[in-house]
């Protein structure tokens, strides 16, 4: 069997057969790169050779989380919500003595990062239900629960709910379709349904948001769900046996501003 030496010898090396060391490479490729390479330090061969031997480039772990940033259907705009990045100042009241907002908001950033703990070991238990009013920080706590478990290899689906009907009343004629997107949702070991609010629901759609719900009680897996309605709101729209489970399988947590958050975020980007 041939060793990696020999294996990449007549492409690698050979590119590098002027350099002392791979330094050197990374110098002559950043100095010289390639309308298409991405990487000038591996030229997107994903390894750097030092001493003959094959070490794995820096860029191979962004692309890795831009992989799994992909395949758990997350926007782009969610890649930068962090726990670290989660601001106390947006749930201060303009009363000094009132700590309600911030408190209700650190007990549920607190929960949030006690699931991601729990799921280093196990990913079977209960998820989170986040209610409350737009612009609270519902989907910025279950985006940050999303990005810790990715880091960890933890396999995510994060669907925004009124695209999920819009996906579930496409595949209405096509049930193979069907089936495919509904295991997706039922089996993926964290899912997160976000904005679980007061769309336009039909029996059908009703009874395939039940099905995903129902499923995941059975077998523990856990959901983290955002939603602005209250929890007879959400019996009214969703049902009381789909309801019932959230209660259920879920923890659940209620965040209040005083302010939008991204009313919030808007003043502050427009002062600079």
């Amino acid at each position: 069997m041939k060793s990696l030496k020999e294996l990449l010898e007549n492409d690698y090396l050979n590119e590098l057969k002027n350099c002392k060391d791979s330094a050197a490479a990374s110098d002559l490729a950043s100095q010289n790169p390639s309308p298409q390479v991405k990487c000038p330090l591996c030229l997107d061969r994903g390894i750097i050779l030092k001493d003959d031997v094959a070490y794995p480039c820096s860029c191979m772990q962004q692309k890795k989380m831009e992989n799994q940033f992909r395949h758990a259907r997350m926007a782009r705009g969610l890649l930068n919500c962090r726990f670290e990045n989660f601001r106390q100042n947006y749930y201060r009241s303009s009363y000094s003595e009132d700590r309600s907002y911030l408190e209700s908001a650190l007990k549920a950033l607190n929960a949030s990062q006690e699931f991601v703990h729990a799921c280093e070991n196990d990913t079977h238990g209960l998820g989170i239900l986040f209610t409350g009013p737009v612009g609270s920080g519902k989907t910025f706590l279950a985006a940050a629960i999303a990005n810790a478990l990715m880091e960890q290899d933890k396999s995510v689906l994060f669907l925004v709910v009124p695209d999920l009907l819009d996906e579930l009343r496409a595949t209405y004629k096509s049930q193979s379709n069907e089936l495919d997107l509904l295991d997706s949702a039922r089996e993926i070991p964290i899912l997160i349904l976000d904005d679980l609010g007061a769309h336009n629901y039909t029996e059908w759609t009703r009874n395939r948001i039940y099905s995903i719900l129902n499923y995941r009680l059975n077998e523990e897996l856990p959901t983290v769900i955002t939603s602005n309605l209250s929890l007879g709101e959400m019996e009214e729209y969703l049902g009381a046996r789909t309801t019932s489970r959230i209660i259920q399988s879920c923890r659940i947590f209620r965040i209040s501003v005083e302010q939008d958050i991204r009313l919030s975020i808007y003043k502050e980007r427009e002062k600079k």
